[in-house]
């Protein structure tokens, strides 16, 4: 959901989202390429953080294409596009040419719960590494109800169901030493707001190895999202 307005020009709304209402996307190379030629025409993004060694990564990082994702685990929206991710990396994952950076982008306001489940995935992470992360976020968004519903007593049962030692899992999330982490993460997101002209959830920007960034704002189906992947891979 929308609930921030930026002052980031209205040209810059979302181009694979008009690719997607105006083009029926064939698997052909002339229309790959016709689209290709709108994504570039079209991209944006260009306040987004450099993907470095902090971030949370699966797949390839050298792919050609990487999806960058800001998230908010009690999203309904965002735990429908974490399903679509997987598949995404399911298909194009395995050899090499996309990757997935998860970023957090807890949004108070609706969802008190979600900045402190942030703060244990890092927990996750710390005690785990990136392996852990992804177990964790994955069974942190198969498990809620979203829209704020998770017990926080939940968190370290998932940590246990993930083969994290509990005890330091709990010291750790207690601490908050991952606050700024998280917060970091928000503020990007915001500054970004990921092309859009208002910050929402989830909120995305594919960017390939040739420079072009796509901003794609809401829980794109696979359907549409496959098609740009396939264009800017091409």
């Amino acid at each position: 959901m929308n609930i921030e307005k930026l002052s980031i020009p209205i040209a810059i709304i979302i181009a694979a989202g008009l690719i997607a209402g105006s083009i029926y996307l064939s698997n052909t190379a002339s229309t790959k390429q016709a689209v290709k030629n709108q994504l570039v025409a079209n991209s944006t993004g260009d306040g987004i953080r450099a993907v470095s060694a902090d971030d949370h990564i699966i797949g390839n990082p050298n792919a050609d294409v990487v999806l960058i994702e800001y998230s908010d685990t009690e999203c309904p929206f965002c735990k429908e596009f974490h399903n679509t991710l997987q598949r995404m990396m399911s298909e194009y994952g395995k050899d090499g040419k996309v990757a997935w950076v998860y970023r957090h982008f807890p949004i108070d306001a609706l969802h008190s719960k979600s900045r402190k489940q942030a703060e244990a995935t890092e927990c996750a992470n710390e005690l785990g590494g990136p392996t852990k992360f992804w177990e964790y976020i994955n069974l942190l968004y198969f498990r809620t109800t979203s829209n704020n519903t998770l017990d926080p007593a939940e968190l370290p049962k998932i940590a246990k169901a993930v083969g994290l030692d509990v005890g330091a899992f709990n010291s750790c999330l207690s601490s908050g030493k991952y606050a700024a982490k998280v917060e970091a993460d928000y503020q990007d997101g915001v500054k970004s707001c990921a092309g859009s002209t208002q910050c929402g959830t989830p909120s995305s920007i594919i960017v390939s190895k040739d420079g072009t960034k796509v901003p794609l704002q809401g829980a794109y189906p696979y359907d549409q999202l496959k098609p740009i992947l396939d264009a800017l891979l091409k």
